[in-house]
């Protein structure tokens, strides 16, 4: 029986080239080197495939998984006929899954790399690598490729691997070893020099595949069902942007430091663009009093929003511990807000979810570890001052979602004219991971390792992003 080989070209068509170097590079043991070389095309590769075995007519298991690793769940959906969790009930089967947890890992690891990062390992690469492979155009994926070739990685030596990324960014080693820790195989972290020192065997070890879920290490979550997030718009996405904060300067002698917030604007037009394109309904607010953003905040309150599926607020504010400050400089209990939408008193938004990213000071404390300026207003200074999430802020109900910048106590940062480190990267990882079909919870543990990496150049000082819930099924912000 042949392949549908309608539905191979559909997806043929719709992959581009670096998802499918991502494909052959997932398919690396169960196609030939050589053979691979020569694939020019998702539909090169799926004959390759059908060649040895495995894909064939009436089961295109290993597709589905090659898709659902890199992401393109929507692929599965139109395509295949498939879904998420029909994968990922596949890939529970024993010997469900075909690419190697190693292989996926290498994969993630070239998701993961910066280009920063990217360059470091090529210019370490330098001596054991062609020039020719190194050059502008050289991807993470063909570094990890030609060091397979050449010897320097496998699924027994994984000693090069492991001191480039100590070198360049011990973060990525750490995945790789936490995830080979959870798929059962923590031999393979014996490296080449440990095996010589104990006298082990350095033969090349026989994977045993525990079924695994790409992407995420913990199947529990995968089990959950998902809030329904069809319709059209989404929801409300209501933007408080406050950034002139004169009326506060000129009315109470402790905000007499409490600086306009430049560069806010320009995460309010990341926040605009990301939640358009995630077809919610954008409203924005600017410089609001304390009594403005409570009345601002009943107006949605009282909307119908029973054709609705979601709804998001995000706040870019000065602030204290719990608070939030209008542009007077008056408080605001972030309390008060988030409550405003709960059964009681937001019974269309009952079962479904609501989001808030509060970008407000609430300490000033620093973690150790581009101008910058504060939102704390308490004090002169260069920082910008955010807070973690406080277990009083949300209500003590189902479906409520609350991002804060940093830890309780601590500052975070922000740059005129680049906007806030946690603001950006929220925006940048949902637009990239949405249309990938990554749930926001996973999306926002992205959030704080990018952001956790980074430091004041000044003194080396870090933030550490916290999001806070109550959500009971995975919260997904479909693009299509």
């Amino acid at each position: 029986m042949e392949l549908p080989r309608g539905r191979l070209l559909a997806v043929s068509d719709e992959l581009d080239a670096a998802e499918l170097a991502a494909l052959k590079f997932l398919s690396r043991e169960h196609v030939p080197r050589r053979r691979l070389e020569a694939v020019r095309s998702p539909h090169d590769l799926f004959e390759a495939l059908q060649e040895k075995g495995v894909l064939e007519a009436g089961n295109l298991a290993f597709l589905r998984e090659l898709l659902y690793c890199i992401g393109r769940i929507d692929l599965l959906v139109a395509h295949l006929g498939s879904s998420r969790e029909q994968v990922e009930r596949e890939l529970r089967a024993p010997g469900g899954a075909r690419v190697p947890p190693l292989r996926y890992l290498l994969f993630q690891l070239s998701e993961d790399t910066t280009e920063d990062e990217l360059m470091s390992f090529k210019l370490l690469l330098v001596k054991e690598l062609p020039k020719s492979k190194l050059t502008r155009e050289t991807t993470m994926l063909d570094i990890l490729t030609e060091m397979e070739k050449k010897g320097l990685l496998g699924i027994d030596n994984l000693s090069m691997l492991k001191s480039l990324c100590e070198k360049i960014n011990t973060s990525l080693w750490n995945r790789i070893e936490d995830g080979l820790n959870l798929f059962g195989q923590e031999e393979m972290l014996i490296t080449e020099e440990e095996r010589g020192s104990t006298g082990g065997s350095g033969g090349h070890l026989v994977s045993s595949v525990a079924p695994y879920l790409p992407g995420n290490f913990n199947d529990s979550s995968q089990l959950l069902e998902a809030y329904k997030m069809t319709s059209r718009p989404c929801g409300v996405c209501l933007i408080l942007n406050n950034h002139n904060f004169a009326k506060a300067r000129e009315g109470v002698l402790e905000h007499k430091h409490m600086k306009d917030r430049n560069g806010t604007d320009v995460d309010a037009a990341a926040l605009r663009n990301v939640f358009r394109k995630l077809h919610f309904r954008v409203e924005e607010y600017r410089d609001l009093t304390a009594e403005e953003i409570r009345k601002t905040v009943n107006i949605f309150r009282s909307e119908d929003h029973e054709d609705k599926d979601c709804f998001v607020c995000c706040i870019l504010s000065h602030g204290k511990k719990g608070i939030i400050y209008g542009v007077d400089g008056q408080e605001v209990p972030i309390r008060e807000l988030t409550t405003s939408f709960t059964v009681q008193n937001c019974n269309s938004l009952a079962g479904k979810p609501k989001v808030f990213f509060i970008q407000a000071c609430q300490g000033d404390a620093f973690h150790k570890g581009v101008t910058i300026e504060t939102d704390s207003g308490e004090q002169e200074s260069s920082v910008e001052r955010d807070a973690r999430f406080q277990l009083d802020c949300i209500p003590a109900e189902a479906d409520f979602l609350l991002g804060m910048a940093t830890l309780q106590d601590y500052v975070s940062y922000r740059s005129p004219r680049e906007g806030t480190w946690y603001i950006q990267a929220l925006c940048q990882h949902l637009e990239y991971s949405c249309p990938r079909g990554e749930d926001v919870l996973t999306i926002l543990t992205a959030v704080n390792q990018e952001v956790s990496r980074k430091s004041c150049e000044r003194d080396a000082n870090k933030q550490m992003p916290q999001p806070s819930f109550t959500l009971r099924k995975r919260l997904i912000f479909p693009v299509n």
